[in-house]
């Protein structure tokens, strides 16, 4: 169970999850020659964990399914998920059909109105080594944290630097950006948690998703931007980001890719140095891929 240790001047929290240093990484075989062994593909689903939900056909713990949800074995809080994005052991939302990522993010808003009453409802997605991902297969978490529970997050920044602007929703760089091309998704309708967007909207934000996530796996496997003496991490396994969908009302996406990583100055004062102008990062995107 987790334990939760409250800052009594700062009214901030901190999360002790002592079971998260258990989670598995990704299994390989003992002959070199072999396939590893991935617990998120179809053929394996007896094995990472209670079965909650799926879209697709097949009964639970069986193949069949298009997107799964399971119990994290290895939770942060009480209530944490893993939906797997597809049997695809390779392609993530950015390649995959786009009628897949329609069904992931119908299973983002399912799982989050079935979790509203346990908590705040936090969706994220890390992708990459760098950005604290365990396992390749495509997959994001969601994870509930009591309502008693403030948390950090930052609202709806204004709409600046417009990469892409559709009818529902507009793709951008605050001027507020914290880390290097950051990528934010803001809905046009206002007032809104996340679980409340109509069928309409959901299918319209699965093009601007997969844009959008597009822009940014161009931009960090093509190099083409890169800019002399800037400190870029190098990626080791493929481009690394995070994505996460704002628990609260005006909700949003943000997409921060991993370029950079956080020393002394940031950790000991709280400000965050961005090392690339918003409205750079906005024209660069543009300029990405066709929209």
């Amino acid at each position: 169970m987790a334990k939760f240790v409250p800052d009594v001047t700062t009214n901030r929290w901190v999360i002790i999850a002592e079971g998260r240093q258990k989670r598995p990484q990704d299994i390989k075989a003992d002959d070199a020659t072999s396939k590893k062994i991935c617990v998120f593909c179809p053929g394996f689903e007896k094995l990472p964990g209670e079965e909650l939900y799926r879209i697709g056909k097949g009964a639970a713990y069986e193949p069949g399914w298009d997107v799964r949800v399971i119990k994290n074995k290895y939770p942060i809080t009480d209530f944490h998920e893993v939906i797997i994005h597809s049997p695809d052991d390779e392609r993530d939302i950015d390649r995959l059909p786009l009628e897949q990522t329609y069904k992931i993010l119908l299973t983002f808003r399912e799982r989050f109105n079935a979790n509203r009453d346990n908590g705040h409802v936090l969706i994220f997605n890390n992708v990459g080594e760098q950005a604290g991902a365990s396992l390749r297969h495509p997959h994001s978490q969601l994870v509930v944290v009591p309502k008693q529970i403030g948390i950090d997050a930052l609202a709806l920044e204004p709409i600046q630097n417009i990469v892409y602007d559709n009818k529902h929703f507009v793709t951008y760089c605050p001027d507020f950006s914290q880390w290097p091309f950051e990528l934010w998704i803001a809905p046009k309708k206002r007032q809104q948690y996340f679980g409340e967007i109509d069928s309409e909207a959901l299918q319209d934000l699965a093009k601007v998703l997969q844009d959008a996530l597009r822009r940014v796996v161009s931009h960090l496997s093509s190099g083409e931007h890169y800019h002399p003496g800037m400190p870029m991490v190098k990626f080791k396994d493929g481009p690394a980001y995070n994505f996460f969908i704002h628990f609260g009302v005006d909700w949003y996406i943000r997409i921060i890719p991993r370029l950079i990583h956080r020393a002394g100055f940031e950790l000991g004062t709280g400000l965050q140095v961005n090392i690339v102008d918003p409205a750079d990062a906005a024209q660069i995107y543009s300029e990405e891929i066709e929209g």
